[in-house]
């Protein structure tokens, strides 16, 4: 018998002027599962939310003593791998999405859509699960 782990060893990092409402935003519009949250009050000091494929992105509140403080929240791009990209536009355009590049097909095979979330980070979607 052949046991195996599986660890995530890459995690995007995303900084959100106001954490607990992305968490929100992220679950429902994009079906992540909130694994953890660490903080008081609107501060959140660590999160992490799992992608059901599976890894994850870790989030939090702005810090003055993080190492990508100068980092202007709502900046940065994540493209993440799914099976039915038309069911996630819909479920991500009724939670408020703004679509970016709608569905489309791609020269290499995948199928996908570009959108941002209400703080401004692009949120990219495809079939394509890398090579």
């Amino acid at each position: 018998m052949t046991t195996s782990t599986h660890t995530t060893c890459v995690w995007p990092t995303l900084v959100y002027r106001d954490a607990r409402a992305a968490i929100r935003f992220l679950v429902d519009a994009f079906g992540f599962e909130e694994r953890a949250a660490y903080g008081e009050g609107d501060r959140v000091d660590h999160a992490e939310l799992g992608w059901p494929k599976g890894g994850g992105i870790m989030l939090g509140s702005p810090r003055e003593d993080s190492v990508i403080s100068d980092l202007p929240p709502g900046t940065g791009s994540v493209y993440l791998a799914v099976d039915d990209p038309d069911a996630l536009h819909e479920r991500a355009v009724a939670a408020g999405a703004t679509i970016v590049r709608g569905l489309r097909d791609e020269d290499y095979g995948s199928r996908g859509f570009t959108c941002r979330d209400p703080e401004g980070v692009f949120w990219s979607f495809g079939t394509y699960a890398g090579a």
